[in-house]
């Protein structure tokens, strides 16, 4: 007789880790999903081409309903599960629907950060996560003008780019003065702003939302230095919270996520989590590479080969945003003991930037032209002493190769 394993979450880490499980014990488990939207698994970083025209919500579909049923996976979809019962081993969902599990694997990413203010819950304000925040924006951009986006990180740079294509008039609003300063140096985040100014987008540096103001639907934002500008959208995109809510309520054991070890087991036996919602070594985890590798560890152990590990390895940030091109890994910063190489070409709109400490690179900012990101990455991950070709390493891989072949 199967096991039953149920997956509460149809994300992607979640069915990342269904994928790698079938292709390593397809008979092992009877297998249901739970999945609180109305779809069924999507590419969520596909999201913002969605929203710019690029792309349609069926094309970013990676698992059809179709899918589930080829596989014989019960799929509830427009479902949240409420409950958990660890004793009876049982998961109660909110359309009354209980289902007894074996193993259990949680996966149920993150939350958007909303910011508390006054008339944050007026009509028009909304966050960048899902389909349906997508689909709002959409049909907003047909009837009004104004879009205000909070935040100048990536997500709020693509839901400004999208609503740009969409028609509207966008000002992004950040507390900083470095546009994406999770990815980027002030010399380069300077170069994306005057880039995408020319693009259209507006920009208001160092200003901190203090309300939204409307009556029925949001009409001003306002700062907290007095001044406020008109707006008919508000998307608040700065940043999400893994969503601990669940496994909380269960007793799963938890601090900022869902506490995992190594292989990717909560502290609860038979319990599994995966994605934006677990913490593991004291790290959270946004970016798609480090979820699909959990995906890989946490299926090897379900399937009871029980040999991967999970460790948390340094991950590099290759993005396209809005038509450009950036790369950055490591402490792109830097400190007292480090020095950086800079190639800078403004007229291009190219910038690059190596970290260097004790001859190794350490950090890493490429703007314009990525071409060399993964050579570079590489020499980070391996520390590779770069002493020998610390003069014309900034001129990438290409180009120290030739001297190479010229020198022998």
């Amino acid at each position: 007789m199967k096991e039953k394993l149920v997956l509460i979450g149809n994300g992607m880490a979640g069915m990342r880790t269904i994928e790698e499980l079938l292709k390593l014990a397809p008979d092992k488990y009877d297998i249901t999903v739970f999945g609180a939207e109305p779809h069924g698994n999507y590419n969520r970083i596909m999201l913002s081409p969605v929203l710019a025209g690029d792309k349609t919500i069926d094309e970013i579909i990676t698992h059809d309903v179709q899918w589930y049923q080829d596989h014989n996976i019960d799929l509830h979809t427009d479902t949240t599960v409420t409950a958990i019962d660890r004793v009876k081993r049982e998961v109660i969902a909110d359309d009354g629907s209980a289902v007894s599990y074996d193993r259990l694997i949680l996966a149920t990413g993150s939350n958007p950060f909303m910011l508390p203010l006054p008339g944050s819950e007026l009509e028009g304000v909304i966050s960048f996560r899902d389909i349906n925040d997508v689909n709002t924006m959409i049909e907003t951009a047909k009837t009004h003008n104004n879009a205000v986006v909070i935040g100048g990180g990536l997500l709020g740079l693509e839901a400004a780019n999208g609503l740009m294509q969409q028609g509207m008039g966008v000002t992004v609003v950040h507390r900083s003065d470095t546009l994406m300063n999770q990815q980027l140096d002030h010399v380069a985040a300077g170069l994306m702003r005057v880039e995408l100014e020319a693009k259209g987008l507006k920009f208001l540096m160092n200003h901190a939302t203090q309300a939204l103001m409307g009556s029925d639907r949001v009409e001003k934002v306002q700062f907290d230095d007095g001044t406020d500008i008109a707006a008919d959208l508000v998307v608040m995109a700065i940043g999400v919270r893994p969503n601990t809510a669940l496994a909380k309520k269960a007793g799963v054991l938890c601090d900022r996520g869902i506490l995992v070890n190594d292989t990717l087991q909560t502290y609860t036996p038979n319990i599994y989590a995966v994605g934006e919602c677990v913490q593991h070594r004291e790290q959270t985890f946004g970016l798609v590479a480090p979820l699909f590798e959990q995906a890989k560890v946490c299926a090897n152990h379900l399937a009871n080969i029980g040999i991967a590990v999970y460790m948390t390895t340094a991950t590099a940030t290759q993005l396209k945003v809005t038509g450009i091109d950036l790369f950055s890994a490591g402490d792109f910063r830097g400190d007292g003991q480090s020095q950086s190489i800079i190639y800078k070409d403004p007229q291009r709109f190219i910038y690059k930037k190596l970290v260097i400490k004790n001859n190794t690179i350490i950090g890493i900012v490429l703007y314009g032209d990525t071409h060399d990101g993964q050579w570079y990455f590489s020499m980070l991950n391996e520390q590779q002493d770069i002493s020998a070709l610390r003069s014309t390493l900034v001129f990438g891989q290409q180009y120290c190769e030739h001297l190479e072949k010229v020198a022998v």
